[in-house]
């Protein structure tokens, strides 16, 4: 089965690959308005793409950027339906500097494409796509139906297509539920993820003044905002690691052996990090790296800034200082809760005084899927055919924040996987994908459609 695939794909290659580098030249990013008419040109082209293989196509309007519906339920009302989630927009290119070739100018390196969103999440749709119209072209019946949901605000918080779920459902109802926009565990490692955390963000601005005060004739009595800020959010961890905020454990779900004797314990997260020369680890006290990465919340800083960081000095007490904060939640723990407990802390511990103004930003619950499902088996016996070795089952410590409400509306088993590798820099300047597993992954897709088709 797998061979005949293979050569089309060979016969193919370079239309395969000129659609994709196409698809690439989109600077879709999400988050910037500048690009809304690079968001909508983009999701035409796949629209008008889908349609040349059988796929009848809606454009769903949002509050954001649209998402794009595609459906081929030629298997019948009687056969099972599958589901993919995928997404077309992608991260800002800053710092541009940074990069060793333009970011939507696809280039070709030592077996790599180099542009933004070359694997994530456009590689890994666009080999999905190519596995779906590789069926169509061998004139190969699909003994299941498949629908496509591929949308324009994953890099965002998927806010718009939230919002038309609930009116959807019956649209997005499926046996199986497959999320493409996940990592291997090596080159030729591949594995299936059957869990991630959920994430809750929050922006917290301090302000003392109206404008900057020299440091001298106020240094001494006047409240420093980036130092009472500083000071608070510094507070909120301990020596070991373990977050300080009442209440931030209370509802951590507690599992036992058996839940998770499954999954694959034997990864080390370290070389992971190799690729970036991470030179310093550190977990929660009282669990190993992997288990405070897949099954325990963290809060994390991403970002401060406050005065002066220019060249040279400006002596100055800084009006107003700024601080970024996200947490990675796991099973029980509410979004909602969680901003509200760490909003309480920060107040508590900030100067009476300061002017403080919070911007709570979305969230999404943690969520764990069954490793004995019927999918889990099938999209396992898939790449361990493709790649010839065994599909390990693992959790993930990142976040898709819509992945929890789909499954909830699909009503499907749900699997998550791909064949990133985290060497890939995916977010990064000079975003990477090699084309080698771009055609394994068109292989193992066309393979997990065959097996839930019956063949």
């Amino acid at each position: 089965m797998i061979d005949q695939f293979k050569q089309w794909f060979a016969d193919h290659r370079d239309t395969i690959y000129d659609d994709f580098f196409a698809f690439l030249k989109f600077a879709s990013i999400s988050t910037d308005p500048a690009h809304k008419k690079d968001m909508l040109a983009c999701a035409g082209w796949l629209q008008k793409y889908l349609e040349t293989f059988g796929f009848q196509t809606e454009l769903w309007e949002t509050s954001g950027h649209p998402t794009l519906y595609g459906e081929n339920l030629s298997a019948g009302p009687d056969r099972p339906t599958l589901l993919f989630y995928l997404h077309y927009d992608v991260q800002p290119v800053t710092p541009l500097e940074e990069w060793n070739s333009p970011p939507f100018e696809p280039t070709v390196k030592e077996g790599k494409v180099v542009a933004r969103g070359a694997v994530d999440n456009k590689g890994q749709c666009f080999y999905t796509l190519t596995a779906l119209k590789a069926f169509h072209a061998l004139s190969k019946k699909l003994g299941i139906n498949v629908k496509l949901c591929i949308e324009g605000e994953e890099e965002i918080g998927s806010e718009g297509l939230s919002g038309i779920l609930d009116a959807k459902k019956e649209k997005l109802k499926a046996d199986y539920f497959l999320v493409i926009d996940f990592d291997m565990l090596g080159e030729k490692q591949p594995a299936i993820t059957l869990g991630m955390r959920g994430i809750t963000t929050i922006n917290i601005s301090c302000r003392n003044s109206t404008v900057d005060l020299h440091s001298g004739s106020f240094g001494g009595f006047v409240v420093n905002p980036a130092r009472a800020l500083m000071r608070a959010v510094s507070v909120m961890w301990d020596d070991e690691g373990k977050v300080t905020i009442p209440g931030f454990y209370d509802k951590v779900k507690s599992f036992q052996k058996e839940e998770l004797e499954e999954f694959a314990w034997d990864v080390d997260p370290k070389d992971l990090a190799a690729p970036f020369k991470v030179g310093a680890f550190a977990g929660e006290s009282g669990y190993s790296l992997l288990e405070s990465n897949w099954i325990r919340p963290v809060l994390e800083i991403n970002g401060m800034s406050s005065g002066y960081t220019g060249s040279g000095f400006k002596t100055i007490i800084p009006a107003k200082s700024m601080v970024k904060l996200s947490c990675r939640l796991v099973p029980d723990q509410d979004p909602k809760e969680i901003l509200s407990l760490i909003a309480d802390f920060l107040k508590k511990k900030l100067p009476a005084g300061i002017d403080v103004e919070l911007e709570l930003g979305h969230g999404s619950r943690g969520m764990i899927t069954s490793p004995h499902s019927k999918l889990a088996e099938m999209t396992a016996q898939a790449f361990e055919e493709v790649f010839q070795t065994s599909c390990k089952k693992v959790l993930c410590g990142a976040t898709i924040p819509i992945v929890p409400e789909l499954a909830k509306v699909s009503g499907a088993e749900l699997v998550m996987t791909g064949v990133g590798l985290a060497e890939d820099g995916m977010h990064a300047p000079n975003e990477s994908f090699g084309l080698e597993r771009f055609e394994k992954g068109f292989l193992s897709i066309a393979r997990i459609v065959e097996i839930l088709s019956g063949e």
